[in-house]
């Protein structure tokens, strides 16, 4: 398992924090979703061999969030 802190811009509340663990969890292979509001981070558990950062960066995008 890898496990990835990624920074993203425009989480403001409870909503924000379910629809970014919603859609990543809906990917293959990720087995962790970690939402801070206040670190502004989602920290990622998942398998290199089922889906790809690119995967997981896309997810939170296709919610209107940004990832630095």
């Amino acid at each position: 398992m890898t496990k990835q802190i990624l920074s993203v811009d425009g989480m403001h509340c409870e909503h924000c924090v379910r629809a970014v663990k919603t859609s990543v969890s809906a990917l293959a292979g990720v087995s962790q979703v970690e939402v801070s509001l206040a670190e502004n981070q989602v920290t990622v558990g998942f398998d290199p061999a089922k889906t790809d950062l690119a995967s997981i960066k896309g997810a939170i995008e296709e919610q209107g969030y940004t990832v630095r």
